[in-house]
């Protein structure tokens, strides 16, 4: 990825508690309030369809004006998603506790231990799985939005496929491959 690129996604993410508390000003809007740990935004829980894991959205679509996406995966037990490849978005992975995650972004295989991030560019393929004996929790920022947030409540319906392709496609992604672990 370029340093353009990284320098908009940085401006992006600086950006919006000031974009935000500007929106906030102005008659009509929503208060300021705080997602609590192990607490979804939507008050709804949200489940990953393969791991079984939590998936907490933080910051969601709506606030930002579709500028930012931010979700929290949690309890993470071994297993990721399918490779896939974003067309509208970059994904910054921060891997906050657990074992470890390893990753493809590209060709590029990386280890993320706790206290690591990654940027995945848009168009770039990648997968991820948590590999750790204990349960992991890791951050996930995807800019901009697009339409990432409705995949994750589509996905996390209890009936929802894990290798759904047309579920992909339809929210501007496209399954390349494999989970890494099965």
């Amino acid at each position: 990825m370029n340093e353009l690129d990284r320098r908009s996604l940085l401006k992006t993410i600086t950006a919006i508690p000031f974009a935000y508390c500007e929106a906030l000003s102005a008659p009509g809007q929503e208060p300021v309030s705080v997602v609590a740990s192990h607490a979804d935004r939507t008050g709804h829980p949200h489940k990953a369809a393969r791991a079984n894991s939590h998936l907490d959205f933080k910051v969601l679509t709506r606030e930002t004006d579709g500028r930012v996406f931010i979700m929290e995966n949690r309890d993470m037990v071994r297993g990721g998603p399918p490779r896939h490849v974003h067309y509208e978005q970059e994904e910054w992975f921060f891997f906050l506790e657990g074992g470890e995650v390893i990753m493809e972004i590209g060709e590029q295989k990386i280890r993320l231990k706790p206290g690591d991030s990654v940027l995945a560019p848009r168009k770039v393929p990648h997968v991820w799985a948590y590999i750790g004996e204990q349960p992991g929790r890791m951050l996930f920022v995807f800019t901009p939005a697009a339409k990432i947030e409705s995949f994750f409540e589509e996905a996390s319906k209890p009936d929802a496929k894990v290798m759904d392709p047309q579920r992909f496609e339809s929210h501007g992604m496209k399954i390349v491959g494999p989970p890494l672990l099965d």
